[in-house]
């Protein structure tokens, strides 16, 4: 297919009234959206423009749950950032993780509620916390997807506004790291 090819069909599409987005118009929309949990949306574009990462609140439109890169790359089965990037798209469905190379930890971005789900709601689990109110967390920029460029990147970029992990698949990512975590422990093998 030709790029006129490619123009004709975008045309045709938005013409018919179906939205067509570009990569950089999606990066927008999320980093605005985002922005809505900054205490001051000025101060967190200057930390993304200085830093990369962002303070943002926890608690009203996202919440987050932390996890070790141990329990990930366990769940994963590989330590290779993009073995585990790819299992994180598949298992998650796409939904939103970014991953912080100096803690080694990552975060799945979840619905606020998630907070309060019976099996996250007041506890720290071996390997995995939820992040709800009462939190902040420091999230990078949108576009920020090169493990080799960044320190903090998204390893599943959040593909638009609101767009969560489902916090089933989280909690299940999780169990099962720690399952293969408990196992390589008591064969005394890596997981």
């Amino acid at each position: 297919m030709t790029d006129l090819e490619l123009y004709d069909e975008d045309d045709e599409a938005r013409a018919s009234g179906v939205l067509v987005n570009t990569r950089q118009e999606r990066e927008q929309a999320v980093r605005s959206w985002l922005l809505l949990s900054a205490q001051s949306a000025d101060r967190a574009r200057t930390e993304w423009q200085i830093g990369g990462v962002a303070l943002l609140r926890c608690g009203a439109l996202f919440a987050a749950v932390r996890m070790s890169a141990d329990l990930v790359h366990a769940a994963a089965g590989s330590a290779d950032a993009e073995t585990v990037n790819a299992y994180l798209a598949e298992v998650l469905h796409g939904g939103p993780v970014f991953v912080d190379q100096h803690s080694r930890r990552y975060y799945a971005l979840v619905p606020a509620s998630t907070a309060d789900r019976p099996e996250w709601r007041g506890r720290r689990r071996d390997g995995a916390e939820c992040l709800g109110r009462d939190s902040y967390l420091g999230v990078p920029r949108p576009e920020f997807n090169d493990p080799l460029q960044h320190f903090s990147y998204w390893c599943v970029p959040m593909d638009g506004p609101g767009d969560l992990c489902p916090p089933p698949e989280v909690s299940r990512l999780a169990a099962y790291g720690r399952h293969r975590l408990a196992a390589a422990e008591a064969g005394g093998g890596e997981p």
